[in-house]
């Protein structure tokens, strides 16, 4: 798998694996994926491909609806630049090897199991693609709560990692919570700007939100040193409330660096 992973790089600085193990009907099932990309990255359609196998016994409409499910809230919630291609795939391939019960009910243990293992794959590899943006210094992660669909929350999410002037930010390492809502604004997601709360720093583990600098849609006083602090982790967090429903969703990218206009300049077909 190794060479494989190589194989497909382009303009990547690293490959991108990553493996999960789960017990269903007391069987091993393995679920293994691998990707590549860095540039022109901007599902749906960007120069990304990521391959998923398992030996999970489970039936092929099944798997194609959790897989489009899964794709839907990883890969198609990432961003590197904006730029799009006529090259990406994502495919899962099921052999069932593992001789577990063949799940054939979606409210099953083994069902839910195996999405949740899926899901970790995927949404792995997903950050995994961002995180090796070109020239790409910071991944970014951006989570949207309290929106009135999941559309919504998935509009505002990328709309604020695809936004050049925040990734350019996040780079200088800039607090600029106006260009975290003037994305939000020009997302074309239903909602109300005087409810949007925003914050840099996000740990949900720790239920830490990290610093308010904005709140009801306008700039609040923050301390800046802390924000600056925040903004000089490798993992950069965003949090953005948008408090008029029960609906959330993530998006991932990356920073906007000097080196991503000398990688694309000196990139040449």
């Amino acid at each position: 798998m190794d060479d494989a992973a190589a194989a497909i790089m382009t303009t990547d600085t690293f490959t991108k694996q990553i493996c999960a193990e789960i017990e269903i009907d007391g069987k091993t099932v393995t679920v293994a994926g691998m990707a590549k990309g860095s540039g022109m990255i901007h599902p749906n359609m960007a120069t990304m491909l990521a391959f998923t196998v398992t030996d999970v016994n489970i039936e092929k409409s099944l798997l194609q609806k959790i897989f489009s499910e899964i794709t839907d809230s990883t890969f198609n919630m990432i961003s590197v630049d904006g730029d799009t291609s006529t090259n990406d795939m994502a495919c899962v391939i099921a052999n069932g090897a593992s001789e577990n019960k063949k799940i054939v009910d979606e409210k099953s243990e083994g069902y839910n199991k195996f999405k949740e293992a899926l899901h970790f794959v995927n949404q792995e590899l997903a950050k995994l693609i961002a995180k090796d943006g070109e020239g790409a210094t910071k991944l970014i992660e951006v989570t949207v709560t309290g929106a009135k669909s999941k559309k919504d929350a998935q509009k505002v999410a990328k709309s604020v990692i695809t936004s050049s002037l925040f990734k350019a930010a996040v780079f200088g390492e800039d607090p600029n919570w106006g260009r975290i809502l003037c994305a939000v604004g020009y997302s074309e997601a239903e909602l109300i700007v005087d409810k949007v709360n925003i914050f840099l720093g996000n740990d949900i583990n720790a239920l830490q939100k990290g610093v308010q600098v904005a709140k009801n849609g306008m700039g609040i006083e923050f301390d800046n040193e802390k924000a600056v602090k925040i903004l000089k982790n490798e993992k950069v967090e965003i949090l953005i409330e948008l408090n008029d429903g029960e609906f959330s969703s993530t998006a991932w990218g990356c920073d906007l660096s000097y080196d991503y206009v000398k990688i694309n300049a000196e990139y040449h077909t």
